[in-house]
C-alpha cells in the first residue's frame, strides 16, 4: 500500500546527469516502505505526486536537485527483483541499480552501503531488528540516513540507536526518522494553537486504532524458521523482529501524545489479553489499553485492539480545560480542528487547520534533503528513539503487568535477540515454535521484557 500510494502519479522529470550534486541512494530493505521511501525522496522539490486529498508539491523547500537509486539490499531475491522492477518502471534511469550492486542476505547492508560515498543516503528500511546495526554502519561510514519506523524493538536496541544518532551529529551527519506526522502542516498548525493556550491546560488525551486483527497461524514444519519469520506478512508478529504489532500500529500516535504534550510521561500501565478461542499462533495480545501518566498528572489513553467484527477506530483527541481537539484521523488523516468545548461532535467545531499542501510522507523527505543540500542540522535519531522507547515501555506495562517507569525504561538493557548483528541464513531463530507451530506470547505476572 505504501508503495502504490507513494509511487501512484509520479512524473518523470529531465534526468539530470551524475555529478558532484546528485545524491545517490542505497535501498537496505525492499519492502512497500522501501520503494515508496526512494519515491519520496525523487520527488523531493521537482515531482508532483497525487493523493487522496489533492495534495500538490510544495517549491522553494531547497531539496530539490539530482538523485539517483545506485544500490539495493534484502534478505529475499523475490522481493528484490519486484522491488527493483517497480522501481525501474517508474522512476526510469533514476534507477541505476545493476545485478553487481543489488545484493543479497543479511550482510548485504553492508555491501549497498559500501556502494555510497560521503554526503549520499541510505535508507534504512528493514525490520526493527535490524536498524541499529544498519544505523551504526551508515554513520561509521559517513553517510546521511532515513530511518523507517519501528527504530528498535527493545531497549537495548533503543540505547544503540541513541548512541549512534549522538556519533552521528557529531559528524554533521543527517537523519531523517520515519514518525511523519511531525511533519503534518496540518498537526504543526494545531500544535501551535495548543501552544499559544488555545486549549487551556492539556488534561487528557486519546489515541485509538482498532481494526480486524492480523493474525498467524502455526509454523509449518521443515522450513528455516528463521527466514520464515522474517518473510512477508510474519515480522510483526514476533517481537524481537518488529517490536511487535502494537508498537508497529500504535507508535505513530504515541510520538503525537508525546508532541501534543511536549514531555514523555513518567510512568505507564495497562491491561491486554487475547479473546477467549483465538487460534492464534503469533506472540501478539489482540488488546491493549495504556495509560500514560505526565509529569504534570496529565494522562495519554492509548488503545489497540485487533479482533474482527468489531467496532474500529483510527484517531487521537486531545482534552484541555478550555476545549476538546481532533489531533488525527483515519490512515493519519490531517483531519486536526478545535471543537467548542468538550463535545466531539462534527457542529461543534470552532476552527479547523489549513488545507496541507505537502503531505507529511512527502514533507519529512523534502526537510531531510533540504538539510543535507543546504548543511542545515537534521538529526531525529534522539526524538525518534525516545518515542520508541514509550511504546516499549507501554507494551512492557501490559505484557508484564506491572507499572513501569520512564527511568526504568531508560536504565533498561534488555534484548530479545543480543546476538542480531551475528544472524546469517543458518541461525536459529530467536524464538522458537512449540511442537503445535505456536509461539510464546507474553503472560503478565511472569514476562520479562525491560
Amino acid at each position: 500500500m505504501a508503495a502504490a500510494s507513494a509511487l501512484a502519479g509520479v512524473t518523470i522529470p529531465r534526468v539530470h546527469a551524475a555529478d558532484d550534486a546528485t545524491i545517490h541512494l542505497a535501498l537496505i530493505g525492499c519492502g512497500g516502505r522501501g520503494n515508496g521511501a526512494v519515491a519520496n525522496a525523487m520527488s523531493a522539490g521537482g515531482l508532483v505526486l497525487g493523493d487522496d486529498a489533492g495534495t500538490t508539491r510544495a517549491k522553494g523547500t531547497g531539496a530539490g536537485g539530482p538523485i539517483q537509486l545506485v544500490a539495493m539490499a534484502d534478505l529475499r531475491q523475490d522481493r528484490l527483483d519486484q522491488s527493483h522492477q517497480v522501481l525501474s518502471r517508474t522512476l526510469g534511469n533514476r534507477i541505476a541499480v545493476p545485478p553487481e550492486r543489488r545484493f543479497l542476505g543479511f550482510d548485504a547492508y553492508r555491501r549497498a552501503i559500501d556502494c555510497l560515498r560521503p554526503g549520499d543516503v541510505a535508507i534504512l528500511t528493514t525490520h526493527a531488528a535490524f536498524r541499529a546495526p544498519h544505523l551504526e554502519y551508515a554513520v561509521e561510514k559517513g553517510v546521511h540516513v532515513f530511518m523507517e519506523k519501528d527504530f528498535a524493538a527493545d531497549p537495548g536496541g533503543i540505547r544503540r540507536i541513541l548512541r549512534a544518532g549522538e556519533a552521528a551529529e557529531k559528524k554533521n551527519l543527517k537523519i531523517g526518522a520515519g514518525l511523519m506526522c511531525r511533519h503534518s502542516s496540518a498537526r504543526q498548525a494545531l500544535i501551535r494553537k495548543i501552544r499559544d493556550g488555545a486549549m487551556g491546560d492539556i488534561q487528557l488525551i486519546r489515541a485509538y486504532r482498532m481494526d480486524p486483527g492480523y493474525f498467524m497461524g502455526p509454523f509449518p514444519r521443515g522450513q528455516n524458521e528463521l527466514l520464515w519469520q522474517l518473510s512477508p506478512g510474519h515480522p510483526y508478529q514476533f517481537l524481537w523482529a518488529s517490536g511487535g504489532i502494537f508498537i508497529e500500529l500504535m507508535i505513530h500516535q504515541i510520538d503525537e501524545c508525546f508532541w501534543i504534550k511536549d514531555s514523555y510521561p513518567v510512568s505507564a500501565h495497562g491491561v491486554g489479553g487475547r479473546f477467549a478461542g483465538s487460534t492464534d499462533a503469533s506472540q501478539n495480545l489482540d488488546s491493549y489499553s495504556i495509560e500514560y501518566t505526565f509529569a504534570d498528572g496529565a494522562k495519554a489513553l492509548v488503545t489497540g485492539r485487533y479482533v474482527p467484527r468489531c467496532h474500529n477506530d483510527f484517531s487521537t483527541f486531545v482534552h484541555g480545560t478550555a476545549c476538546a481537539a481532533k489531533f488525527s484521523g483515519d490512515i493519519h488523516a490531517p483531519t486536526s480542528w478545535l471543537y467548542k468545548d468538550q463535545r466531539i461532535e462534527p457542529a461543534n467545531i470552532a476552527w479547523k487547520t489549513p488545507r496541507e499542501t505537502v503531505n507529511p510522507w512527502q514533507a519529512e523527505w523534502d526537510a531531510l534533503l533540504s538539510a543535507i543540500r543546504n548543511d542545515r542540522p537534521h538529526n531525529e535519531a534522539r526524538r525518534a528513539a525516545l518515542s520508541n522507547l514509550g511504546a516499549i515501555m507501554g507494551r512492557a506495562a501490559v505484557h508484564t503487568g506491572k507499572v513501569v517507569t520512564w527511568d526504568q525504561a531508560m536504565a533498561s538493557t534488555f534484548q530479545f535477540c543480543p546476538n542480531v548483528d551475528a544472524l546469517t541464513a543458518s541461525s536459529p531463530a530467536p524464538v522458537q515454535a512449540n511442537a503445535e507451530g505456536r509461539y510464546p506470547a507474553p503472560v503478565p505476572g511472569s514476562w520479562t521484557e525491560i
